[in-house]
């Protein structure tokens, strides 16, 4: 297939295009680098240094004479965006192009029109490229578990059957968001419905949980992906790894209850390949739960610290104030049988936790800023 990665410059972009260029696909990657703008703007940076996505893109071809095609381009900029849908022809299309942090939106009124005009607007655009381009092409967008929230009722993939006054009907899941970054990704997906039901698109919603992990098939030196342990960008065991090699107490929000779904960043490439292979029909919106396990920030926690236990490290626990606004304690129960029934083999964070992430951070600890480490980005501001 002509495979269009959006966003191809980042976490799960570059390794998920080397992926499908490996496998034989007609790769092409668009990106706009305002992440790495973003980056420094803040003075955050991956634990290990990123090449530019120019010297990635040489660096793949010279070793497997593979090509991919690069696209310098903003989601934001229609125009030049129907020139690459127009001239590559994509068949599917894979979207991870947005501003990925629910802190950074969180930051202050900047940071939120940010992160909405980048992510809502650059989707729409999106939509209507399909739509004037390539109408048959299938999306397969990246959204996130975030969107349903915590609902004290077992959460369905993508759509909930009701009964209310005696009729019935199959409607879209309730979403409750909590963070300005998820209400954006809210907004996604009512779009892409419209855009499948009125104008015969096809698309694939793919609300994945929390990502973790380094290493790919494909990730050697040179073309690794980025990790993140910031209080930005960076995710809750990313940053619970480096603090227990750096000596500091696990920063866990408030009682720890706090569940959400979680898997490795091979599995993210493995769904989105199962996704890109059995697509849907046209005029189908479709919704897959992507995660494999359930963990609370508590277990998240204990885990880091048996691990460290495991490493000859000494680990403690810091409950400090929850910074956000959210429910500690709660039911949580999603369904995730679709990305099951095509196939999905899991990866266990218990496999991988000790000998690749705690590997990769004890070997670059001397890079780590613990300025960066403690979160301050508060949800309510005064």
């Amino acid at each position: 297939m002509r495979i269009l990665v959006l966003g191809g410059d980042g976490y799960l972009g570059w390794p998920t295009a080397m992926h499908f260029s490996a496998q034989g696909h007609d790769v092409g990657v668009v990106d706009s680098f305002v992440k790495r703008k973003w980056e420094l703007e803040l003075g955050v940076e991956p634990l290990v240094p990123i090449l530019t996505l120019h010297k990635r893109v040489k660096q793949w071809r010279n070793l497997t004479g593979k090509k991919i095609s690069l696209f310098v381009n903003d989601l934001t900029n229609n125009r030049r965006l129907y020139q690459v849908f127009r001239d590559f022809q994509p068949e599917a299309i894979i979207h991870y192009g947005e501003q990925p942090s629910a802190p950074y939106s969180m930051m202050g009124r900047h940071y939120a029109v940010e992160t909405q005009q980048n992510n809502i607007i650059g989707t729409l655009n999106v939509l209507y490229a399909m739509l004037k381009h390539c109408p048959n092409a299938h999306l397969i967008k990246l959204g996130t578990m975030g969107e349903y929230g915590t609902p004290n009722i077992d959460i369905e993939e993508g759509y909930i059957d009701i009964e209310h006054k005696g009729r019935k009907a199959k409607l879209p899941f309730p979403k409750q968001a909590g963070s300005l970054y998820h209400l954006t990704k809210v907004h996604d997906s009512a779009n892409i419905e419209f855009a499948c039901r009125i104008w015969g698109l096809k698309a694939t919603d793919l609300n994945q949980g929390v990502v973790y992990g380094i290493n790919t098939n494909h990730t050697v030196v040179g073309l690794n992906t980025s990790f993140h342990y910031d209080a930005i960008f960076g995710t809750v065991l990313n940053r619970f790894c480096v603090q227990a090699v750096i000596g500091e107490p696990l920063t866990v929000y408030g009682k720890g209850g706090q569940t959400r779904g979680y898997l490795n960043i091979r599995d993210t490439i493995q769904c989105v390949e199962l996704a890109a292979l059995n697509p849907p029909s046209s005029g189908e919106f479709r919704v897959f739960n992507q995660f494999t396990e359930l963990f609370s920030v508590n277990d998240l926690a204990e885990l880091v610290v048996k691990a460290g236990e495991d490493y000859g490290l000494s680990v403690e626990i810091d409950h400090m104030p929850n910074p956000r606004i959210e429910a500690e304690e709660h039911y949580y129960n999603p369904v995730h049988k679709k990305l099951q029934e095509l196939g999905l083999k899991p990866t266990w964070l218990s496999d991988t936790l000790v000998n690749e992430i705690f590997d990769e951070v004890e070997r670059n600890r001397y890079r780590i800023d613990r300025s960066l480490v403690r979160p301050d980005i508060l949800w309510r501001h005064n």
